[in-house]
């Protein structure tokens, strides 16, 4: 248990390592301006991204609930029942 532990804690500290030296080697000077309205739509995506998540994982949470409760589908769905109504056609 402990190598394996040690085992991703140097992989992770490898990984960091990595990336930090290849972006500060690799890594341009840009005078760049960003414009108010870009900026707007990267928090849109990233709101999006972040809502889809939210009712995946609150979906599926349901779903290991209700697997854990016992309850099944069939006993869980209400029954809907059509009535013929007379009227005016």
């Amino acid at each position: 248990m402990r190598k394996s532990i040690r085992k991703i804690v140097l992989q992770t500290a490898s990984f960091i390592y990595f990336f930090s030296c290849f972006f500060t080697v690799f890594t341009l000077h840009a005078q760049a301006y960003i414009d108010p309205s870009a900026v707007t739509y990267v928090i849109q995506a990233v709101a999006g991204v972040l809502i889809a998540l939210g009712a995946a994982f609150t979906i599926f949470r349901h779903k290991i609930f209700a697997f854990f409760k016992g309850n099944k589908k069939e006993e869980a769905e209400e029954k809907i029942e059509f009535k013929e109504v007379e009227g005016d056609k």
